[in-house]
């Protein structure tokens, strides 16, 4: 039996002697109904304070256009949040979609409809899935302008899994309809 730093606390992990991996996860944010930036924001808050997640970094804010979404959709706020975790891919999905539902996303049968708020899984470390509930890595994140910049603004060395520097992918999408937001700051409390 190994061994806690404190010897008053027991861990789980060591009862069992099971091991769970630190993984490095990219969330990517999304907000284009009511208060967007509360939204995000709120997001950020719910994921500092979920057991074994670390966040490691918030990107700038960015109002983008609406990408593959009904007409007359309102531009979206969206930010990228890098974390280390021990969760499992589908525990950090399950997160996620409470985390939605806490700020009321309503899910309907319009693809991309509006919504406020989204949280998506781009990468959690080297784990693949296509499981209809569970797509890693997230399977159109390499083509949007607006999880890419984002994320380079974090890791100018990042890497999207099987396709290579985040940076050479961002140089080939439009990024016409993405404006940085200096004005709008997300912080870890």
């Amino acid at each position: 039996m190994t061994e806690t730093p404190n010897p008053n606390i027991i861990d789980a992990d060591t009862l069992t002697g099971e091991m769970r991996p630190i993984r490095r996860a990219v969330l990517a944010l999304g907000s284009n109904l009511g208060e967007r930036l509360a939204s995000l924001q709120g997001a950020v808050n719910a994921l500092a304070d979920t057991p074994d997640v670390w966040i490691t970094g918030v990107s700038p804010v960015y109002e983008t256009e609406p990408v593959g979404c009904p007409p007359d959709t309102k531009t979206f706020l969206n930010a990228i949040v890098m974390m280390d975790t021990t969760l499992a891919a589908s525990r950090l999905m399950d997160r996620a979609l409470a985390i939605e539902d806490a700020f009321e996303r309503e899910r309907s049968e319009v693809k991309n409809a509006p919504r406020t708020l989204d949280v998506d899984l781009i990468v959690v470390g080297d784990r693949r899935s296509d499981e209809e509930s569970l797509r890693l890595p997230h399977p159109r994140a390499a083509e949007r302008a607006f999880v890419l910049r984002p994320w380079l603004d974090l890791d100018p060395e990042a890497e999207f899994p099987d396709l290579g520097p985040v940076a050479d992918l961002l140089e080939a999408t439009d990024q016409s309809g993405i404006k940085l937001r200096d004005d709008l700051v997300l912080e870890v409390q």
